[in-house]
């Protein structure tokens, strides 16, 4: 252990304890107007750890040289920020979001049940499990923005938001465990280990599919009652009817990208060539989710380099734990560091057996609705859905206790 090291894990812990604290700094900013803006900025969650880690790239500045510091950031991999940010986009679009629509109201209307609470039960079931083939960020981003006015909405009581966000965010994290390159924790230790979605959907996927329906049928039946009374309000007058060649060109947009999720330089060149495409045909569609989708990639890209000097206490714990134990402490890590990141280093580690393996994958996706940074896609989802909250936050503590009932019924349906 070096200095260096000891002040990342200081500054790793000091920003998991901010993201606890951002609802404070919100009350702040309305308490002192003349720092409004200040305490605002820091109260947002998805520039917690971007700003910490800009604090850490200084320290070292400081303590090791420029030249070091500048030599870390750029060792550091950030095809996952950038992959999220393009994928937000592009889910979020207007064509995506109507086609998607369309067709989960279409199932709605032909479920035996009423409606809204049928559009509800295929949003917090169908969408995360569909995040094993679009993977989990776009799973997560059409899945909030279609929650968001039946239920992410004043009207509904804030302890079933909490309730339904942690079903949400534990449901998104289990439900890419059916193919074996959709969940970035997954993705980390699949090459390495041999897995592939054969296995995955052998291993894993019919135990995620069991925990999803579980964990969504709760969640509707304890909100059906304020479901039913919900409308879905009308889209804005003067849009014009969306062609079907824009919504399939905007369909394979998102298709190509997943396809070339690993490779930076091919989705950011297909980026480009979809902003192009919205330009050309502007008229069918609404403004782009650019701000939030650079806040969350921002988020990611801050966690990467905080979470970069974090190894050195991390894969001790991780290597010295027999199989039972190894997945609770999987799941508890995974509330405090990122649940890819954990497996990462597990893949690291030479000897593990089978029964390790699937121990601390499973805790770790299991867990992955505990925290905002304890899975890749929850800041998505917390930038789109917060609007629907109490003053306009996500309290971090709140999102623990309303995900830990979803977080007991994956882990027993792991540990079956």
């Amino acid at each position: 252990m070096t200095s260096i090291n000891l002040v990342a894990a200081v500054l790793f812990g000091i920003a998991v304890l901010h993201t606890f604290a951002a609802g404070q700094l919100e009350r702040l900013s309305r308490r002192f107007p003349r720092h409004a803006g200040l305490f605002h900025l820091l109260g947002e969650i998805e520039v917690v750890f971007g700003f910490w880690a800009m604090v850490l790239v200084t320290t070292l500045a400081v303590m090791a040289g420029a030249d070091s510091a500048i030599a870390y950031v750029e060792s550091r991999q950030y095809t996952e920020p950038m992959f999220v940010f393009v994928i937000m986009v592009i889910a979020a679009s207007r064509p995506v979001l109507e086609a998607l629509r369309a067709l989960v109201d279409l199932l709605a209307r032909a479920a035996p049940v009423a409606t809204p609470l049928a559009t509800a039960w295929l949003c917090l079931a169908l969408l995360p499990l569909l995040g094993s083939l679009v993977t989990e960020p776009a799973a997560m981003t059409l899945a909030a923005l279609l929650l968001a006015p039946t239920v992410f909405r004043p009207g509904m009581p804030e302890w079933l938001k909490y309730f339904a966000l942690g079903v949400l965010f534990v449901n998104v994290s289990i439900g890419g465990t059916l193919t074996s390159y959709a969940a970035p924790p997954v993705l980390m230790v699949a090459s390495a280990w041999g897995w592939d979605s054969a296995f995955m959907a052998k291993t894993f996927g019919w135990r995620a599919a069991l925990a999803v329906v579980v964990n969504a049928t709760a969640a509707v039946l304890l909100m059906r009652r304020h479901l039913t009374a919900a409308q879905r309000s009308d889209e804005p007058d003067g849009r014009a009817p969306m062609p079907v060649f824009v919504s399939i060109i905007h369909l394979l947009f998102l298709a190509a990208v997943v396809a070339v999720a690993h490779h930076p330089a091919m989705f950011i060149g297909l980026f480009l060539f979809f902003l192009g495409f919205t330009k050309a045909y502007e008229r069918y569609q609404q403004p782009l989710l650019i701000k939030e989708a650079l806040l969350v990639a921002f988020f990611l890209a801050g966690l990467v380099v905080l979470g970069g000097m974090q190894q050195w206490w991390l894969q001790p714990i991780v290597s010295g734990l027999d199989p039972g134990a190894l997945f609770w402490g999987a799941a508890a890590l995974t509330a405090v560091t990122d649940n890819a990141a954990l497996t990462y280093l597990g893949s690291l580690i030479d000897g593990l057996s089978d029964a390790a393996k699937y121990s601390l994958v499973a805790g770790a996706v299991a867990a992955g609705g505990l925290t905002v940074i304890a899975n890749a896609p929850n800041p998505a989802g917390v930038a789109l859905l917060r609007p629907g909250f109490r003053d306009g936050a996500i309290g971090p503590g709140r999102l623990l206790l309303g995900a830990l009932a979803p977080t007991a019924v994956a882990a027993a349906a792991f540990l079956l």
